[in-house]
C-alpha cells in the first residue's frame, strides 16, 4: 500500500499482524467507552460529553481556563440603541420587497462590534412593575416620533420626565380593557383557562399583551424595528414580553402548533399577497383549534372603509379574498361583531383530508420539518398537525395552570423524554430556584421583572419562578434538541436562537439572565466574549446574570466580565461540590463618556 507521500510500504509479518489487531480493537472499545470517538451528531454529543463532564463524581485534572485581562471600551453614545441584526444602518444593503431589510442581518465577523452599549444621558433604573406597565422614564426610550405620530391614538403620550401609556390603540382609542372585554364575549375560552399562550403581530407599545396578564394569558408581542422607533422596547420597558419580528420572508423563530390565540390590530400585514405565506405562517404556529382575532382593514368595511385611503370596493374584494384564503386553510369564522372577527384553526385533520390533490395553497410535503423555525424560509403550503398527538388540540390540552405540571404529549418528540424526566426536571429547578434566592434576595420581588433562561430545556426555571411577579423568555438553541413545544404546551413562552449571533431585543431590556452550561456546550461554536458582551448588551444597569458552569469556565468568565464592568462572585451550587459552581454577576450602571462614533 502507500503511504501519504506516495512511497510503497512493505508488508508486516503476518506473526505481527495478528497481535496487532487484537491491540487495535481493545483500544478502540476502551476509546469508545471513554468517549473518545463520536458519531456523526457532533453538536450533540459535544453537549452530551460536556454535560457528563459537569456530572462526573472524579475530580478532573484538568486546570480552569485562565485568559488575559481586557477592558472594553464604551461605544459611541449613537449606539444607545442598537440591535445587531437589525440595524437601520445596514439597511441599505437588503431590499425592501417583503420587508426583507427588516429581517435578521447580523453582520459578519469583522464587522462585530467588541465594545459596551452605553445607556442614554439621564438613564434611570426602570419603575417597578405592576406600576411600569401604565408609565415609564422618558429619558430610558427618549423616542419623540412615536409620541408625535400616535398621542392621537392614545398609544402614549409624555407627562413631563414620563411617558404614560393611557391603553389606547389605532382600533382601541378608548381603552384596551373594553377591546379585550368585547373580544372576551366573542371567544368565552379566554375566560376560562383555556387560551393561555398568546402572539400579537404588529404589537404597537403591546397594551393588547399588557391587559391580557391580569387575565392569565401570556403573551409574545412581535413588531419590527421600523420608523415606529422602538415599539419593543417600549414594551419591555413596561415590563411586557417581546421580541423584535416581521412576517416578512422566514417563518417565526416559534415551533409549530404551540400559540392559542394569534392577533392582528391593524398591524397592515397583507394577508392574501404572495401566496398567503404570512396567514400560513399564523396557521402553522396556531394550536389545532386555536383561534385568530383580527381588527381593522378589512374588517367593517362597510363602516370603516373611508378612513382607510380606499373604496368600499377595494375593501370588500379584500375582505372577500381573505375569507377565501382561510377556508382553503381550514379556518371557519368563530365570531364577528363591530371591528372584530375571530376564526378558528381546525381541531383535528377532517378538513385537511378532504382538500383536493391540486388545491391550493396544498399541504406541505416531508421535506422540511413543522418546528424548523431559525432561518427557515416560508413555503407556500398547509404544515397539517401530527394525528398521532392526540392531546395537541386546544379542547384536548389541559386548562390552565393545571398544564404547567402536566407532562405534555410531544415530550415524546425528545431524546430521552418521558414522564419521570420531566418530573425530575420540575422537582430540580424547585430546589435550584429556592437557593437561587438566597444567593439574589432580590428574586421573586419587584425588583427583578423580565427575565431570560438562556438555554432552557422544560422550562422548568420558568415554571419554578410562576408565582413570582416576573415573566420568562425561554430560549433554546437552534443547535440543541428541540424542546421548546414541550414550553409552550405547559402554557410558557419562549423563542429558538443561535447565541452566536445578536438577541433580537433592544439594549438594557432584561433584569436577570440566567443559563446552564451554556458555555461548555457552545464553546466550539461561538466566542465566549461575544456571549458576554451580547448579555451585556440586553441587560440593564444594576441587573443580574445567574451563570451555572462548570468549573473551568468560571475564572475565565469572572475575568472577561470584570473587563465589562461586572461584580461577579462564585458561589455553591445546592449541592456544593467543584465540578459546577455558579456565578452571580451585576452590571453596574454607568453613563458614556465617548461621543465619537466606534
Amino acid at each position: 500500500m502507500k503511504h501519504n507521500d506516495g512511497k510503497l510500504v512493505t508488508q508486516m509479518d503476518k506473526s505481527r499482524i495478528v497481535p496487532i489487531a487484537i491491540i487495535f480493537v481493545v483500544l478502540f472499545g476502551v476509546s469508545f467507552y471513554m468517549g473518545v470517538i463520536f458519531c456523526s451528531e457532533k453538536d450533540r454529543l459535544v453537549s452530551i460529553i460536556s454535560q457528563k463532564s459537569l456530572e462526573s463524581p472524579k475530580e478532573s485534572s484538568i486546570s480552569p481556563l485562565q485568559i488575559k485581562s481586557v477592558n472594553f471600551p464604551e461605544c459611541s453614545i449613537d449606539y444607545q440603541d442598537f440591535t445587531p441584526c437589525t440595524d437601520p444602518r445596514r439597511w441599505r444593503k437588503y431590499g425592501s420587497y417583503r420587508l426583507a431589510l427588516l429581517q435578521r442581518h447580523c453582520p459578519p465577523p469583522s464587522e462585530r462590534k467588541e465594545c459596551l452599549v452605553p445607556p442614554p444621558d439621564g438613564y434611570k433604573p426602570p419603575i417597578r412593575w405592576p406600576k411600569s406597565r401604565d408609565e415609564c422614564w422618558y429619558r430610558n426610550v427618549p423616542y419623540d416620533w412615536i409620541n408625535k405620530q400616535k398621542s392621537n391614538q392614545h398609544w402614549l403620550k409624555k407627562e413631563g420626565e414620563k411617558f404614560i401609556f393611557p391603553g389606547g390603540g389605532t382600533m382601541f382609542p378608548n381603552g384596551v380593557g373594553k377591546y379585550v372585554d368585547l373580544m372576551q364575549d366573542l371567544i368565552p375560552e379566554m375566560k376560562n383557562g383555556t387560551i393561555r399562550t398568546a402572539i400579537d403581530t404588529g404589537c404597537g407599545v403591546a397594551s393588547w399583551g399588557g391587559d391580557l396578564l391580569d387575565r392569565g394569558i401570556l403573551t409574545v408581542s412581535l413588531a419590527p424595528r421600523d420608523n415606529h422607533q422602538a415599539q419593543v422596547q417600549f414594551a419591555l420597558e413596561r415590563g411586557i414580553p417581546a421580541i423584535l419580528g416581521v412576517l416578512s420572508t422566514n417563518r417565526l423563530p416559534f415551533p409549530s402548533n404551540s400559540f392559542d390565540i394569534a392577533h392582528c390590530s391593524r398591524c397592515l400585514i397583507r394577508w392574501t399577497e404572495f401566496g398567503g405565506v404570512h396567514l400560513l405562517e399564523i396557521h402553522r404556529i396556531l394550536r389545532p383549534g386555536g383561534f385568530w382575532v383580527l381588527s381593522g382593514p378589512p374588517i367593517n368595511y362597510q363602516r370603516r372603509w373611508r378612513g382607510w385611503n380606499s373604496t368600499i370596493e377595494e375593501q370588500r374584494s379584500d375582505y372577500e379574498k381573505l375569507q377565501e384564503l382561510l377556508t382553503s386553510l381550514c379556518f371557519k369564522l368563530y365570531n364577528k361583531k363591530g371591528d372584530i372577527a375571530v376564526w378558528q384553526k381546525s381541531q383535528d385533520n377532517n378538513c385537511y383530508n378532504k382538500l383536493a390533490k391540486d388545491a391550493y395553497p396544498p399541504k406541505c410535503d416531508g421535506s422540511l420539518e413543522p418546528d424548523s423555525a431559525w432561518y427557515t424560509p416560508l413555503r407556500p403550503c398547509i404544515v397539517v398537525p401530527d394525528p398521532k398527538f392526540k392531546k395537541l388540540g386546544l379542547t384536548s390540552i389541559s386548562k390552565w395552570p393545571e398544564r404547567l405540571h402536566i407532562t405534555p404529549e410531544r415530550i415524546s418528540m425528545v431524546h430521552r423524554g418521558s414522564a419521570s424526566a420531566f418530573k425530575h426536571d420540575d422537582s430540580k429547578w424547585k430546589k435550584r430556584v429556592e437557593h437561587y434566592k438566597k444567593l439574589i434576595p432580590d428574586l421573586g420581588t419587584d425588583k427583578i421583572r423580565n427575565v431570560m433562561d438562556m438555554n432552557t430545556v422544560y422550562g422548568g426555571f420558568a415554571a419554578a419562578l410562576i408565582n413570582d411577579p416576573i415573566w420568562v423568555m425561554n430560549v433554546v438553541s437552534s443547535y440543541a434538541p428541540n424542546t421548546l413545544p414541550v414550553v409552550y404546551d405547559r402554557g410558557l413562552i419562549g423563542t429558538f436562537h443561535d447565541w452566536c449571533e445578536a438577541f433580537s431585543t433592544y439594549p438594557r431590556t432584561y433584569d436577570l439572565l440566567h443559563l446552564v452550561g451554556l458555555f461548555t456546550e457552545e464553546s466550539h461554536r461561538c466566542e465566549m466574549k461575544h456571549v458576554l458582551l451580547e448579555m451585556d448588551r440586553i441587560l440593564r444597569p444594576n441587573g443580574y446574570a445567574i451563570i451555572r458552569e462548570s468549573s473551568y469556565y468560571a475564572d475565565a468568565i469572572t475575568t472577561i466580565g470584570r473587563g465589562m464592568r461586572w461584580e461577579c462572585r462564585k458561589e455553591d451550587t445546592e449541592q456544593g461540590g467543584d465540578k459546577e459552581k455558579i456565578l452571580i454577576c451585576q452590571k453596574k450602571l454607568w453613563y458614556s463618556s465617548n461621543k465619537a462614533s466606534r
